[in-house]
């Protein structure tokens, strides 16, 4: 397996300075910066942008010059006309989720056109059979483990069955597929996702809502390499 990233989400950052919040989150180790889109329609809440993700590019900086991508999930119908206008803000990933998109493939063909990476989002309820036809489009597939639409729910254990399953899938394929999950993963559960085929862990509430963001980083680091 590729090696272990996590991506801090800032649905549980302190909105009122986000660009701290990216700089501070930065420098405490975060490989990439997860933004979440909702759109008040496909789920119940409203957040982010695309001129607040252009914004926030100069903030996503590490010490030594280089920049964090910036992962952006799409909680949203329709999906291309974002999709679009994200990856002309500076997205570096986009991920949306298939039941939002009238047309899977020609969405996921946008957004590589586009100079970004494309990835597929399943619900936890969701079926998984648009992945078998998508796999050779993708280089991202994020499992949730809570229902879209809120930050600070907790885990859903059925979510790593399905970790598992498309593990499975991606490494059939030979490609190479980053395997995200999202929702409730803190320092306790992050070894059980990692031991069920995640690779790439995005937590919200359990780093932004601690005093210490390097601390809670550095533990979940300990839990992957034990």
């Amino acid at each position: 397996m590729t090696n272990a990233l996590i991506a801090p989400s800032l649905l549980s950052a302190d909105f009122a300075r986000l660009g701290e919040e990216v700089r501070n989150v930065v420098a405490a180790g975060a490989d990439w910066i997860h933004f979440d889109v909702m759109d008040n329609h496909f789920v119940p809440n409203l957040t982010f942008g695309p001129m607040i993700c252009q914004a926030l590019r100069m903030h996503a900086m590490r010490a030594d010059g280089s920049r964090v991508p910036i992962d952006v999930h799409l909680m949203v119908q329709p999906v291309d006309p974002l999709a679009q206008a994200f990856a002309d803000a500076g997205a570096d990933l986009i991920s949306f989720h298939p039941e939002a998109g009238a047309h899977v493939d020609r969405t996921l063909q946008l957004i590589r056109a586009a100079g970004c990476k494309a990835g597929l989002v399943y619900n936890p309820s969701s079926s998984l059979d648009t992945l078998e036809w998508e796999l050779d489009q993708l280089d991202l597939v994020l499992i949730m483990s809570v229902n879209p639409g809120f930050g600070g729910q907790s885990f859903i254990p059925g979510a790593l069955k399905k970790i598992e399953r498309v593990r499975k899938l991606i490494d059939a394929s030979g490609r190479d597929v980053r395997l995200e999950v999202d929702g409730g993963i803190k320092a306790s559960n992050i070894r059980a996702a990692f031991d069920a085929g995640a690779d790439t862990f995005v937590a919200g509430s359990a780093i932004f809502g601690q005093s210490d963001y390097r601390a809670v980083i550095a533990a979940m680091r300990a839990e992957l390499a034990r």
